[in-house]
This record gives structure tokens, sequence and C-alpha cells, in this order.
């Protein structure tokens, strides 16, 4: 029998344990162990609550989840109240798919101004993540900068532009909902340092962008390059441009009837942020030009108008006292998913954000090939029975998928009317929900 331990129960972490299944069958058991009670990571607090076929993907690890080679483990910190060295001392195999949930960084001065958020941050403040429910941004101005030009910044400007009849059927949370509903914001610039043909955006979503009620995007002219060099272009960035064409010639009508307009700003780099009383007030962009494919300053700089900043411009894995980590690219040091003997990553914590959700099903399948060379029969580790000895030793209150059905179900029976569910925010809440 072999013993795996799984960090992290995101989309990386069950299509590993899928991988796990179908590989050993029942001569293995697989433990998924998660911070939070809850499972699924950014399926549940990092996909856009508007987009709820995204988010039913679950729905695939579900299955996963409840055959009896596998079980999750809510509520445990590894890296905290268990260490990476004894998960190692107890598991045939330990593997890290804990994602990338920090931010990466926007250095340049003022960039811990009040009102000045990471995506990270700020789609955890309306995902209802535990760690940013309690963040406050105000929504009181009527400039928001959306720095990035990629689906985040994307999601942050269309939530940031939407009704309050848009997000029927989402589940955003209430909190986030109610300071959106007095939200005064008229104007939303996405700032981006290169130019249309550079953008990582995906057609779906920034075509979501011309269908809002409220809201219509907007581009100069003066930034798209000649329609025929379109031509070189990746299929997929080839239908992104092209929408970013036909914003540029919007109906005047429509632009002159919508109230809130989202503006790209392209070959723009942030340079400082400028407070006022604390908080925000002004982005100082420099003017930017491309050389060879990169981004450089031109030295003409301006100020715009800014009450709200989020910075959209890259994910960091978070390092785990005793993991190599490759502080530059931002994710574990690794080759090929293996860290050390015996232990493994898998996903953005292998090879930092990118891709698709649905990338990391070959990623955790090919890792669990790795795990299958390197270990080729059980070393006799004593794997779940071993670490439930441990946790009653600490009294660590274990979370299990059971668990969480009755966390899901209490969310469900307390959501609005047209929401699919009213999102716990605390873990005390959620722990306490499992029991009702």
């Amino acid at each position: 029998m072999r013993h795996i331990a799984i960090v992290g129960s995101g989309p990386a972490g069950y299509y590993t344990a899928e991988a796990a299944v179908k590989k050993w069958g029942d001569d293995a058991r697989i433990d998924i162990f998660d911070k939070l009670p809850v499972p699924f990571g950014l399926i549940r607090t990092g996909v856009a609550p508007d987009h709820q076929s995204i988010k039913a993907v679950a729905r695939r690890y579900e299955k996963t989840a409840i055959g009896q080679s596998v079980r999750f483990i809510g509520n445990v910190d590894v890296g905290g109240s268990v260490s990476i060295e004894e998960l190692g001392s107890l598991y045939d195999a330990v593997i890290l798919a804990t994602g990338a949930p920090q931010d990466r960084p926007l250095e340049i001065p003022g960039a811990r101004t009040g009102n000045v958020f990471g995506s990270a941050a700020f789609v955890g403040w309306y995902n209802g993540h535990p760690e940013f429910a309690g963040m406050d941004p105000v929504l009181s101005g009527k400039h928001a900068v959306v720095i990035g030009m990629g689906n985040v910044a994307l999601d942050v400007a269309r939530i940031l532009a939407k009704t309050e009849g848009e997000f029927a059927g989402s589940d955003i949370v209430a909190h986030a909902l109610e300071a959106l509903r007095g939200s005064a914001i008229e104007k939303i610039t996405v700032l981006g340092r290169r130019g249309p043909h550079q953008i990582m955006m995906t057609p779906k979503e920034l075509g979501e962008l011309g269908t809002l009620d409220r809201a219509a995007p907007q581009v100069d002219p003066a930034d798209l390059p000649p329609v025929a060099d379109d031509a070189v272009l990746e299929p997929g960035v080839r239908k992104s441009v092209t929408l970013l064409r036909e914003f540029a010639q919007p109906a005047a009508a429509d632009r002159n009837a919508k109230p809130v307009s989202i503006e790209f700003d392209f070959f723009a780099s942030p340079r400082a942020i400028t407070a006022t009383n604390g908080r925000v007030s002004a982005i100082e962009v420099e003017r930017t030009r491309l050389e060879t494919g990169r981004a450089v300053g031109t030295g003409e700089t301006y100020n715009l108008p800014a009450d709200l900043v989020v910075s959209c411009i890259g994910y960091r894995t978070s390092a785990i006292e005793g993991v190599p980590f490759d502080q530059r690219a931002g994710h574990f040091a690794n080759d090929q998913g293996r860290i050390l003997p015996g232990l493994y990553c898998v996903g953005w914590a292998k090879r930092g954000p990118s891709g698709t959700i649905g990338t990391n099903r070959p990623d955790g399948y090919g890792v669990i090939d790795t795990v299958d060379e390197d270990i080729a029969a059980s070393s006799g580790k004593p794997g779940r029975a071993g670490f439930d000895e441990l946790a009653q030793e600490r009294g660590i209150e274990i979370v299990t998928f059971r668990d969480w059905q009755k966390i899901e179900e209490a969310e469900i029976a307390a959501a609005r009317e047209g929401a699919p569910r009213e999102k716990f925010v605390d873990i005390e809440s959620m722990i306490a929900a499992r029991g009702a």
C-alpha cells in the first residue's frame, strides 16, 4: 500500500489524486491536506463569482473525493502545525499542490498606500476568502486603475463595472455585493506596459466587457498596430485583438449612454503612486515603446487620477520551511516536479501561474508517473493512521469531506434569491456549520 500526501486541494491537488487512483487503485491511500476547512482552492476563492460554469469543474473533483482511496483533511496548516519533514516521515511521497496564492509585489513608490491592493487580496475579498474577507476597499471615488493585461485584470474590471442585477446567479459574497452596490466608480483604466499584440486576455473573457449593462470598453485607435500585422498572431490572441479593434470603434450613442467607461491604456508603465490623506489619489505613468518585444520607458510621464488601484501582475507560491524555493521564479525549486527524495510539486507550485485550470490535469498525471518511477513499492510508513495519531496528540481539529458537504449545505441554505450559495467567510463559521 502506497501512502501519498497531497498538500493543497485545488485543481492541481485533485487532478493529482485522480491520477493516483487511476494508477494504483485500491493499492494507494491518498490524503489531501488544506489549510482551510473547505476544498477546491482557486475554484472557490479565485475564479470569478460570475463564472459559475468554470466553478462547476469541482463536481469532477467530488467524484475523486468520495472514493475510499482519497481523504480530504481540511483545517491543517502544513508548514505550521505540521511540518513537511513530519509528513515525509509518515507518507511515501509528499506532493505540494499549494498553487501561487501570494501577489507578485508592485515594486513602485507608494505601493503600500491605502486603497491599493494586489489581485489575490482583492479577488479574495469579493470571493470570501477568510484571509481577505475583512478588507474594506473604498469605492466612493470615481476613478479605478487596474494594472495588468491578463484575465485577472479583466475579472477585476468587470466586477467593478457590473450592476447588482448582473450578479444574479453568481456567488459573490454579501459584503462585496453591498460595497459594490454603493460604488461611485465611473472610470476604470486598465493599464498595460506593452501593446495589444502582447495581451494575455482570452477572447471569451474580453468579449464579456462588450456586453455589460452600464459599462462600455474603449480603446484608443492609435494604440492598435496595422490590421495586417494580426496575421502572425496565434488564433486566440488574434480573436482578442479583433475585439480590441471593435472596442476602438464604439457607436457614439453607446459610449455616451453608459455611465461607466473601461479604458485600455496600452504602452503605459506605472512609476509611482501618489497619496492624499493616506489614500491613493493618482498614479504616475510612463509611456513605453516596444524593443524586441520588451517594454522600454520613453521618459514621457503623465498622471492618472486613481481612487482605487488593483495590481494584477502575477502571483507567487508561498515558501514553506525546509522546502527549496526559487525566489526569482516564485515557486518551489524542482526538476520536472522533483524537489527532494520523496518530495514533489505540481501545478503552479511547480511551474508558476500559467495555463488554465485544465492545464493542471496532465501536470497531475505526470507527477504521479514520476512518483511511480521513484517509489516502486510502499516503504512501510504509517500514512494516514500515523497522521491521525499525530493530529490527536496536537489537538488538530480535522475537517473531512463529509464535514465539507455539511458546510456546503448550510451555504446553499443561506443563499440569497437566485444565488447558488452564500459562503462562510471566516473559519470559525465554517467549522461550526459542519455540526449544524
